[in-house]
């Protein structure tokens, strides 16, 4: 951001400066000269605004918007920009939150639609928040506002309409396929509360934490997100988050995909004992059979890019599991 001002010198005279400005506070400061009268100060004033105008040309509004610049002594420079908008982005943004169903689910909450809109603008903190929103060139509401809807946007109940909503716009089926992984966030604190409490961090920090749960479909389409203690093992947390989608949307069965790490044996025995259909990545002690048996017939060649082995894997009298396919 650059504009122009006048500052008063120790001579007496006054100095005209462009100061080139950033939202982290620091400038950069251009003199363009001191004037000792008002029509020099004048002078320095639409000197100082050409520059800023270089490389920046004026729209043609006509001679009629001329006249009426030139009758109200406003000159022919350039115009003060007294606001701006984010028109396009936040309308944009307003609609898909629309079509998603979270206005509806929300019940036109607008505090809690102008901190969702925000924060795909600018992921930042709350009270930062409304600063984006009045960039935006809306009016934020009040941070004692926020402060007081926040309990309602924590409960349950509003993560299940939120949930529901989304579920909608997926379009869910009978067999449906669904993507869980976890993170955490952590918290400039030094002593846990029960909730927020150290644990493995992939960062390898060492402050209270919180375990968040992300369930999405094949696509990568959020369903439904969870919170739970920080010190509480990932492979732990599938299953409940699972289990609350199932029964919140009466599905039947569910396909889960996940890599080795989510996987423990006692989630596989579980998601065994559920009736649950899975697909996990995992690595296999021994060569399958049927690469083996590929490898003996095309001895002098490599595995074709892309190409699939499937291979049954009955299970014995004494596992508890069902027939699987490698």
């Amino acid at each position: 951001m650059a504009y122009v001002r006048t500052v008063k010198t120790a001579s007496g005279a006054r100095a005209v400066q462009i100061v080139h400005s950033s939202r982290r506070g620091s400038r950069d400061i251009e003199h363009i000269g001191s004037a000792h009268d008002d029509a020099a100060l004048e002078a320095l004033k639409a000197v100082a605004r050409q520059r800023l105008a270089v490389g920046q040309p004026e729209l043609d509004f006509g001679p009629d918007f001329a006249a009426l610049q030139a009758g109200s002594g406003a000159g022919g420079g350039p115009l003060a920009i007294t606001s701006s908008r984010m028109g396009y982005l936040w309308d944009a943004l307003g609609h898909a939150y629309q079509l998603l169903g979270f206005e509806e689910a929300a019940g036109g909450d607008e505090v809690f639609r102008l901190l969702v809109l925000a924060r795909i603008v600018e992921p930042t903190s709350k009270l930062d928040s409304l600063r984006v929103v009045e960039e935006a060139g809306f009016d934020p509401p009040a941070y004692a506002t926020l402060k007081r809807r926040l309990p309602a946007f924590a409960k349950e109940s509003w993560r299940q309409k939120l949930a529901a909503a989304c579920a909608r716009t997926a379009d869910l089926g009978p067999a449906s396929l669904v993507l869980y992984d976890v993170s955490t966030l952590y918290f400039e604190t030094d002593a846990g509360d029960g909730f927020r409490e150290p644990g493995f961090s992939k960062e390898r920090r060492l402050e209270p934490q919180i375990t968040i749960g992300l369930l999405t479909d094949a696509s990568g389409f959020p369903l439904m997100a969870n919170a739970f203690e920080g010190n509480r093992g990932e492979t732990t947390t599938m299953l409940p988050t699972i289990r609350a989608f199932m029964d919140a949307h009466q599905l039947a069965d569910v396909t889960v995909v996940a890599d080795a790490g989510m996987i423990s044996a006692a989630n596989q025995q579980a998601i065994e004992a559920a009736g649950l259909s899975f697909i996990l990545g995992a690595r296999i002690p021994d060569v399958p059979y049927v690469v083996q048996a590929w490898r003996h017939e095309h001895p002098d060649e490599q595995i074709p890019d892309g190409h699939i082995f499937t291979q049954p894997w009955p299970a014995g009298p004494k596992d508890q599991r069902r027939d699987q396919i490698i």
